[in-house]
C-alpha cells in the first residue's frame, strides 16, 4: 500500500465582506458548519476603494500521520510526500480566472471550527462564543493580525494557480507537513531559525497578496498599488469555492494525501544473466529474502535495519539440482564492469524483509540453475532457486500487448480490508504447443513498469489516479508469483461497485498504455 488518506477535522470561512445593507462588515461571521469553503477578493463593491476578502482555514488530523508512521503504515521523512487535495465546489457565480492562491501554516491559535453556515447574508456570528471568524481565533481571543495569523517562509507558505477558476487543488506541502509532525511546541512566525518544527494548526488558503488589493490589516481598507487590468479597471476575484469536510459528495472531502513508492520488484523469475548489450545497472538482479514466521514478517536476530546481509550463488550438485554444491561462483556486475568481490552484500528492506542486487556472467555453457544462500557470513539462513535468461537483442521494433487478469479478486470487500491483488499477465500473442501445455506451468509475464488507477462504476469517477509521475504510489511490485499490489479498502465509499484499470509502460513507443480490461468489485 503506498498512499494514505487523512480527512480534514474541522475547517471554517472568515470573511470581512460587507453584509447586504453595503455598509456593515460581517467580521463577526462563522461558517464553520457548511459543506463549502470560500476565498475571494472584491473590490470596490461598496464603495470606491473597498476591498472584501473571504479566507478558508483549515486543520488535518497530524495525529494519525504520527501514529501511522510508528507503526510503519508509512515510511520516514523522505520517502513519503504529502499533498493538500481540495476539491472545487461548482456554483453559479462568477469564476476568479487567472487566480493564485496562497497556502500557508497558520502561525498560532488552535481556532474554534464553529457551528455557522451562512455564506450569503452572514447571519450566523459568534457574538464571542465558539468559533472562529475574521477577528478572533477563539472565544474572546484575537488573532495577532485581523484575518488570520500565518508563515511566510518558503518551507510553509506555497502559491498554486488556477487558470480557469474550476480547478481542484493539488500541492505538494511535504515539508509543511513534516515540520508538523516534529513539533513539540509552538513557534513564533518571526523566529526564523527554528523552521524545521512547527505546532500545528492547520493552513489558511487565501488570495495572494498582489490580488488582495494589498489589504491593510490595520486599517481594514485596501492600500497601496492596487492590480489593474488593461483598460485600467481594478481586479476582484470573485469566488474561489471548495467542498468542505461535512459535505455529502465522500470523495470531495478536503484530505492530505500520502503517497510513496513501496514496490518491491523481485527479479527471481526474470533474473538476466549480464551482458555487453545492457548497461550495468540493467545487468543487475534485485532478489528478496522473506522471513515469515507464524504468521507474521519477523527480523531475522542481529539481521537488522542497518546491519548487512549476504548472499552467495552456487551451482548445483550432478545434474544441476539441489543441494548446491562446490565453491560459490565469481559474481560480476557485468558489460564492462570488473568483477566483484565476494559474497554480494545485501540489507534491511522492512520489518522480515531484506534484499540483494546480484549479477552473474553465463558460462561458455550456461547453467540452466543457480541457487541463491542467504547468510551472516557463518550462518546460513535460506537457499532459493534461480533460472536465468539469456539476454539477446532483436531484428524487430517490439510494441507488446498483454492479457490481464485478477487471479484473486472477490466480488465484494469491506471497508476494514487492505487487499492484495494478484495479477496474471501473459503477452497477447503467445501460442504455446500442446507440449507446453501438457507438461509445465503457464508463467505469469512480469511487467517491469506498471500502475493500476481505481473508478467508481456508476459515474466513472476516478478515485484513485494512475500514479505514474515522480511518486510512482500506484506502481506494481512483482516477485516469483508476478504482479501485484496491496490497496486499503477504507479509501472507498461503501455502498459503490468500483473498477481496477491497469497501465503498462511500453519502452518501444515511451509512453504508458492503458489497458482495455476492467476488474469490478463492491465495497459492502
Amino acid at each position: 500500500m503506498a498512499i494514505k488518506r487523512y480527512i480534514a477535522t474541522k475547517d471554517n470561512t472568515i470573511t470581512n465582506a460587507y453584509k447586504t445593507d453595503l455598509s456593515t462588515r460581517a467580521t463577526g461571521s462563522n461558517m464553520g458548519g457548511a459543506d463549502v469553503l470560500e476565498t475571494f477578493s472584491i473590490y470596490a463593491q461598496a464603495s470606491s476603494g473597498s476591498t472584501e476578502l473571504s479566507r478558508i482555514l483549515i486543520k488535518f488530523p497530524v495525529s494519525d500521520i504520527t501514529t501511522d508512521r510508528s507503526n510503519s503504515v508509512i515510511p520516514g521523512s523522505g520517502s513519503v510526500n504529502f499533498y493538500l487535495r481540495m476539491f472545487n465546489a461548482r456554483h453559479a457565480e462568477t469564476l476568479p480566472r487567472n487566480l493564485k492562491l496562497v497556502v500557508s501554516a497558520i502561525a498560532s491559535g488552535s481556532w474554534d471550527e464553529g457551528h455557522g453556515m451562512d455564506m450569503d447574508e452572514y447571519t450566523d456570528e459568534t457574538h464571542n462564543a465558539t468559533g472562529s471568524n475574521w477577528i478572533n481565533y477563539t472565544s474572546g481571543t484575537a488573532w495577532t493580525s485581523v484575518g488570520g495569523d500565518y508563515y511566510t517562509d518558503a518551507s510553509s507558505s506555497f502559491t498554486i494557480s488556477f487558470d480557469k477558476g474550476n480547478e481542484d487543488l493539488e500541492l505538494n506541502i511535504t515539508q509543511l507537513v513534516e515540520q508538523w509532525l516534529s513539533a513539540s511546541t509552538a513557534i513564533s512566525p518571526t523566529d526564523t531559525a527554528n523552521l524545521g518544527s512547527k505546532a500545528n494548526y492547520g493552513v489558511g488558503i487565501y488570495v495572494t497578496s498582489s490580488q488582495e488589493a494589498y489589504f491593510s490589516a490595520s486599517t481594514g481598507t485596501a492600500s497601496g498599488s492596487v492590480p489593474h487590468n488593461a483598460a485600467g479597471s481594478k481586479y476582484s476575484y470573485y469566488t474561489k469555492k471548495f467542498f468542505g469536510k461535512s459535505t455529502e459528495f465522500f470523495f470531495k472531502r478536503p484530505l492530505i494525501e500520502a503517497r510513496w513508492d513501496s514496490t518491491k520488484k523481485d527479479d527471481r523469475s526474470s533474473f538476466y544473466y549480464s551482458s555487453s548489450l545492457a548497461p550495468p545497472t540493467d545487468n543487475l538482479n534485485t532478489l528478496y529474502l522473506y522471513n515469515y514466521i507464524r504468521g507474521q514478517f519477523r527480523d531475522i536476530p542481529g539481521i537488522a535495519a542497518g546491519s548487512p546481509i549476504y548472499v552467495n550463488l552456487y551451482s548445483g550438485s550432478s545434474g544441476n539440482k539441489f543441494p548446491p554444491s562446490g565453491a560459490a561462483l565469481v559474481m560480476s556486475v557485468g558489460g564492462d564492469v570488473p568483477v566483484v568481490n565476494q559474497p554480494a552484500t545485501g540489507g534491511w528492506v522492512a520489518t522480515g524483509v531484506y534484499s540483494a542486487s546480484i549479477a552473474m556472467t553465463a558460462a561458455a555453457t550456461p547453467l540452466t540453475k543457480l541457487f541463491d544462500v542467504w547468510s551472516s557470513g557463518t550462518t546460513q539462513y535460506h537457499t532459493g532457486v534461480i533460472s536465468p535468461i539469456t539476454l539477446d537483442s532483436s531484428n524487430t521494433n517490439p510494441s507488446q500487448r498483454y492479457v490481464t487478469s485478477i487471479t484473486n479478486l472477490k466480488d465484494a470487500y469491506t471497508r476494514e480490508e487492505t487487499a492484495r491483488l494478484r495479477l496474471f499477465s501473459r503477452k497477447k500473442d503467445w501460442s504455446p504447443t500442446i507440449y507446453n501445455v501438457a507438461t509445465s506451468e503457464v508463467k505469469s509475464s512480469i511487467i517491469e513498469s506498471g500502475s493500476y488507477s481505481i473508478r467508481r462504476v456508476v459515474d466513472d469517477l476516478v478515485v484513485v489516479q494512475y500514479g505514474t509521475g515522480s511518486d510512482l504510489h500506484t506502481q506494481l511490485s512483482f516477485d516469483v508469483s508476478g504482479s501485484y499490489f496491496d490497496f486499503d479498502m477504507a479509501m472507498l465509499e461503501s455502498g459503490y461497485a468500483y473498477g481496477i484499470k491497469f497501465a503498462y509502460y511500453n519502452g518501444a513507443i515511451g509512453d504508458w498504455v492503458e489497458q482495455p480490461d476492467v476488474f469490478k468489485f463492491r465495497v459492502d
